[in-house]
C-alpha cells in the first residue's frame, strides 16, 4: 500500500476520495483491510467468514464508480444475502445455508462500489444484545477484551473499533445497531421503518420492527451510505417518506434551535447505571450550550401492553425461522440444534394464537401513534442508549440455563431502544461519554417518523463540538 497513506486515519468517504484521486488503489485498500483482519481478528473474533476471493474478483472485474468505490466493507452474518456465500444467521442450524441470490441491499452496496471482504459475528438469529454464539464463540470489545462488543451487530462494531474497516453493515430490531455502537464508541443510526429494503425474499423483518443500515465511525459515512441504499424496492409493501435532499448535505447544515426532551427513566422501569445517567446529563448540557431548548419529559407508554406485544412478535418470528431448518438439515430442528434461549423463544410461541399476533401488531401501531403525538411538541428525544455500560462476556450468553436472568439483562439493554423499533422512528447512538473504567457509553437521540435529516444535522454539530473519531482503543491485541 502507498506508504504515505494511513489507512486507519480515514473514514469511508475519505478513502473513496483517495481512490478517486488516484492516490491509492482499491487493491491496496483491500490489502490493508485484510492485513488488519488477519492481525486482529484472532483476539477480537469479529469476522466469522472471510470473503477475500470474492473481494479480489470484484476489483478485477471493475468496480462501479459509486460514492464508495474501492472502500473495504463487511456484511453482518444475518440479514444480507450474498449469492454463493454461506449465511449462518449465527446458528449451527444454518451453517451450510448458501443463498442463490443477493439481497437488494447487497446489490445497492455493490453498486456504491464497496468491496465486501467478509461477514461479521452475530448471536443466533440476532436474539441477544451480546455477540456470543455456540457456532463462532464470542466477539470481544476492542476497548477491553473481557467485555462484550454488544449485539446483535457486535461483530461489525468490533471490526470498526479495532480498525479493520471504517464502517460495516448492521441491522436493528430492538437496538442491534445502537447497542453495539454504544459499546464500541461508534456512531450508529437506525433509520425510519422501511427506509431501506429487506427484499427480495421478504417484505419486512420482525413485523416491521427491524431495519438495515450500518455502524460507522463518522457521521458523514452513515449519511452517504444511507444515500446509497435508501428507497423502496419494487414490490415493497410500504415505504418511508422520501427525503427532501441528500443526507450528506444535512451533515454540517445548521439544525436550528431544536426542542429537545430528555429522560433517564426507561419505560420498563429497569434500573439505570449512574454512568448512563451522567452521559445523558452531559449530552443535555452540551445541547443547551449549542443553543437548543432542553427539558425533561418523555412519552407515556403502556409498557405492559407493548412488552407483551413485542414478546408475541419475536417468539412467533423465531418459531417461523426454525420452520426453514429442513432446507439445510433435511429434518425439523430440535433443541439440540439451537441455543438454549433460542429454543425458549420458539417454544414460548406455542402459547400464543393468531389472534394474539394480530393484537400484538395493533398494540405496536397504537404505540407508534403515541410516539408520533409526542413529537408534535418536540424535535428530539434524548435518552441513554443502554441502562449500563458494556457487560462482561458471559453475562448475556444464549446458552445460559438461567433464562429469566438473561431476559432481565437484555431488558435493560433494550429499555430505551426497543420503543423506536416498535414505533418505526429513526434513532441514533452517539459516542459522547466514556465510563470511569474507560468503556464507551452512548446516548440515544430519536426524531419524528421519517426525519433522519434532523438527526444527521444534530449529529454533525455534536461531532464538531465533541469529536470522537480520534479516540481509539489501545492496541493490546
Amino acid at each position: 500500500m502507498n506508504s504515505n497513506i494511513d489507512y486507519e486515519r480515514y473514514d469511508g468517504v475519505g478513502l473513496a476520495r483517495l481512490v478517486k484521486d488516484g492516490r491509492v488503489s482499491p487493491a491496496e485498500l483491500l490489502e490493508a483491510a485484510i492485513e488488519r483482519v488477519e492481525q486482529r481478528n484472532p483476539a477480537i473474533n469479529a469476522v466469522v467468514n472471510r470473503m477475500y476471493d470474492q473481494a479480489k474478483a470484484a476489483i478485477a472485474a471493475g468496480l462501479p464508480s459509486g460514492p464508495f468505490s474501492g472502500v473495504p466493507y463487511l456484511l453482518k452474518d444475518i440479514g444480507p444475502l450474498y449469492a454463493g456465500t454461506i449465511t449462518t444467521f449465527g446458528s449451527s442450524t444454518f451453517r451450510k445455508f448458501i443463498p442463490d441470490q443477493d439481497s437488494e441491499m447487497v446489490v445497492r452496496l455493490k453498486r456504491a462500489g464497496l468491496v465486501i471482504l467478509g461477514k461479521t459475528h452475530t448471536p443466533e438469529f440476532g436474539l441477544s444484545t451480546s455477540s456470543e454464539s455456540r457456532l463462532f464463540g464470542a466477539t470481544h470489545n476492542p476497548w477491553n477484551l473481557e467485555y462484550s462488543a454488544g449485539g446483535s451487530s457486535g461483530g461489525s462494531a468490533a471490526a470498526i473499533a479495532s480498525g479493520m474497516v471504517p464502517m460495516a453493515y448492521a441491522n436493528d430490531g430492538g437496538g442491534s445497531i445502537r447497542i453495539p455502537a454504544s459499546c464500541c464508541g461508534l456512531f450508529g443510526l437506525k433509520p425510519t421503518r422501511a427506509r431501506t429494503p429487506v427484499g427480495p425474499l421478504q417484505g419486512e423483518w420482525w413485523s416491521g420492527m427491524a431495519i438495515a443500515h450500518a455502524i460507522t465511525r463518522s457521521v458523514r459515512d452513515s449519511a452517504a451510505l444511507l444515500d446509497a441504499t435508501a428507497g423502496p424496492e419494487i414490490g415493497d409493501p410500504y415505504w418511508a417518506p422520501p427525503q427532501k435532499r441528500s443526507y450528506q448535505a444535512e451533515v454540517g447544515a445548521h439544525p436550528g434551535r431544536l426542542r429537545i426532551a430528555f429522560t433517564t427513566k426507561p419505560w420498563n422501569l429497569h434500573e439505570v447505571d449512574p454512568e448512563c445517567v451522567d452521559a445523558v446529563d452531559e449530552a443535555a448540557k452540551l445541547c443547551e450550550d449549542l443553543g437548543h431548548r432542553v427539558e425533561e419529559t418523555s412519552p407515556e407508554i403502556d409498557q405492559a401492553a407493548l412488552g407483551k406485544a413485542i414478546w408475541v412478535i419475536i417468539t412467533a418470528q423465531t418459531r417461523a425461522r426454525l420452520q426453514f431448518a429442513p432446507i439445510v438439515l433435511g429434518r425439523q430442528a430440535t433443541s439440540e440444534d439451537v441455543e438454549t434461549v433460542t429454543w425458549a423463544y420458539a417454544e414460548n410461541a406455542r402459547q400464543f394464537s393468531a389472534r394474539d399476533y394480530v393484537e400484538a401488531i395493533d398494540v405496536m401501531h397504537r404505540t407508534g401513534r403515541v410516539v408520533g403525538r409526542f413529537f408534535t411538541g418536540y424535535d428530539i428525544l434524548l435518552t441513554p442508549t443502554m441502562c449500563t455500560p458494556p457487560h462482561k462476556l458471559g453475562q448475556v450468553s444464549m446458552m445460559s440455563t438461567d433464562i429469566e436472568a438473561f431476559f432481565r439483562t437484555v431488558g435493560g439493554d433494550i429499555a430505551f431502544t426497543q420503543l423506536f423499533n416498535a414505533s418505526g422512528n429513526p434513532a441514533m447512538s452517539v459516542p459522547l461519554h466514556w465510563s470511569a473504567e474507560g468503556l464507551p457509553v452512548g446516548v440515544q437521540f430519536a426524531t419524528p417518523f421519517g426525519d433522519e435529516a434532523t438527526l444527521f444535522r444534530l449529529a454533525g454539530q455534536l461531532e464538531t463540538a465533541q469529536p470522537w473519531a480520534n479516540r481509539r482503543p489501545e492496541q493490546t491485541y
